[in-house]
């Protein structure tokens, strides 16, 4: 039993309840002077200061051994407890390095979102719960923090308040609750059938008690896949995405996408390979349809992906394909395809929380949110668009990115899997796949770089002038609501930029790199993207020691 497991947890679920009540308080008193300002100082510092130290809690404590602590007992053989294993080693390690990068890059881009102290109240809170639901024990802890990411999460996506972020939030609320209690309703069959609900590598699944209930049971897990499949956006309930991407600021976006939706795949692992056990699963409907419904989803996100115009909502539709890679992985239930599912756990949220800071750059700089409007913004912001471009050769899967390494691991564990016809199809969809993510990816980068006789930015010369308020570096649009924020006064361009036409110089007042505090973010993310691909040999040892201890007596791919 080890107590400190409780640090990671509680101090930024306190430290975000704190940053609430204060909100709460200054909008009941506005006339008093407040600590945390809203845009001053002492708000970065002091969620820079709970956030850094319950990272280093949490990863620290989770790469110095196996520890355990029991909060509670629901009933005699049910507590609800945290316990340390490789998996979630892994799942905490991928969300704290993602929540630390991506607040950094906020504390700059949220100024002209407003209300920063309550979206940094929320933002502490998600991480709390994230990290107690990857070290849940068992499935009733998992289950009760899935639903409180659920609950915490949600105000990150109605952050602005308008109506068509509050109608996203309120679907994203109700894909997520029906999905939970698709998980719930498994939960109360695995009770019955199980020797125990905590965590084993194998399964706890007792095949005695099962006999002759079979049929009851593999239904129970299908509802289950489908239930927790839903907070990752697996085919019929991931609707939700696209709709809550758009409308949530560009750092819980960036969040939402490479993060809380990895809650449902850590989910559907620890169900399948720690509760039931592949053994059972392997050759059943249930494992049919599952890739199946994993295969559609990929073809289908890539798709409409493609032919999507709004630059953030096709980075949704994007997220909705890519981790549809990982379920398949799942699905097939073999050593080198979980590999290359765990891989592309890393590799995808690396990257897809790397692509929506891009976008936030591009929004909030330029106020460009279609893709038309990308065109010559290379040229403004090089640095940047260097980084894009390495992210989105990353999720088109080209060497040596990490996102090659983990589609190799999946497509090489699909063709070794004896799953019949998915043993090839399964390799084809994601080599179709892989071409739509260049068709929808790659132009924006050479369209950026190379916008032809459409926006010829070459040689032009601007009259730049500061925007009273901004830090060296910022990037404004001259009719942006930030801009005239920050100036207090109304911004006027003779040539004011008209959304659906490429950024071009005159409809600039800064066009410089973005500031540091987003820059560096961005640049870090790009360099772990190709670090994972050129040196990806202790991941792909650690995430296969995970898979040959899950699937111990199986068929290894």
């Amino acid at each position: 039993m080890d107590s400190l497991l409780l640090i990671p947890v509680l101090l930024p679920v306190l430290g975000g309840i704190l940053l609430l009540v204060s909100s709460f308080r200054e909008h009941r008193r506005t006339e008093e002077k407040r600590i945390f300002a809203g845009g001053g100082r002492g708000l970065p510092v002091y969620v820079c200061a709970v956030l850094g130290f319950s990272a280093v809690a949490a990863l620290g404590l989770a790469w110095t051994g196996e520890r355990t602590v029991t909060l509670f007992t629901l009933l005699d053989a049910i507590p609800v407890y945290f316990h340390i294993d490789a998996t979630g080693r892994l799942f905490v390690t991928v969300v704290s390095v993602i929540w630390m990068l991506t607040a950094v890059y906020s504390f700059v881009y949220m100024r002209h979102e407003g209300e920063e102290k309550r979206f940094y109240g929320f933002y502490l809170m998600v991480y709390g719960v994230l990290v107690g639901f990857d070290f849940s024990g068992n499935l009733v802890t998992m289950y009760l923090f899935y639903e409180l990411t659920t609950l915490v999460s949600m105000p990150l996506v109605l952050h602005n308040g308008s109506r068509e972020a509050i109608m996203a939030a309120l679907k994203y609320l109700f894909y997520s609750m029906c999905g939970a209690y698709g998980g719930l309703f498994g939960i109360f069959f695995l009770y019955r059938y199980c020797d125990s609900l905590n965590f084993a590598p194998g399964g706890t699944l007792s095949l005695a008690a099962v006999q002759g209930h079979e049929g009851i049971l593999l239904t129970a897990i299908f509802v289950m896949l489908i239930g927790f499949g839903t907070k990752a956006g697996m085919l019929p309930l991931h609707a939700w995405l696209p709709t809550a991407h758009p409308v949530a600021p560009s750092p819980a976006s960036a969040v939402l996408s490479a993060v809380i939706v990895k809650s449902g795949i850590l989910a559907v692992i620890r169900v399948v390979y720690y509760i039931v056990g592949p053994d059972f699963l392997r050759g059943t409907w249930v494992q049919r349809t599952w890739m199946i419904l994993a295969l559609l989803t990929i073809f289908m996100g890539s798709m409409l992906a493609f032919r999507e115009p709004i630059f953030k909502k096709r980075l949704a539709y994007s997220t909705v394909s890519q981790v549809s890679y990982i379920m398949f992985g799942l699905s097939l239930l073999t050593v080198d395809a979980f590999s290359g599912a765990l891989l592309h756990v890393a590799a995808h949220a690396v990257v897809k929380s790397g692509l929506f800071l891009t976008a936030g750059v591009f929004l909030y700089g330029f106020g460009a949110t279609r893709v038309e409007e990308l065109v010559g913004i290379g040229k403004k912001i090089p640095k940047t668009m260097w980084c894009y471009l390495i992210f989105g050769l990353a999720l088109v899967g080209i060497p040596p990115t990490c996102g090659f390494v983990s589609k190799w691991y999946l497509a090489q564990g699909a063709l070794q899997s004896p799953v019949g016809i998915f043993s090839w199809l399964g390799p084809v969809v994601l080599l179709i796949s892989a071409l739509l993510t260049a068709g929808y990816l790659l132009p924006v980068a050479l369209k950026g770089f190379f916008p032809g006789e459409a926006s010829d930015l070459a040689g032009k010369e601007d009259e730049l002038r500061k925007v009273p308020g901004s830090e060296e570096g910022d990037v404004f649009a001259e009719d942006s609501p930030e801009a005239e924020r920050l100036s207090g006064m109304e911004q006027k361009s003779e040539n004011e930029h008209v959304p659906g036409e490429a950024v071009t110089e005159s409809a600039q007042v800064r066009v410089k790199e973005p500031a540091h505090s987003m820059l560096i973010p961005l640049m870090i993310l790009a360099v772990l993207a190709v670090l994972l691909g050129v040196f990806p040999g202790p991941l792909i040892q650690y995430v296969s020691d995970i898979g040959k201890m899950v699937l111990q007596g199986t068929i290894a791919g």
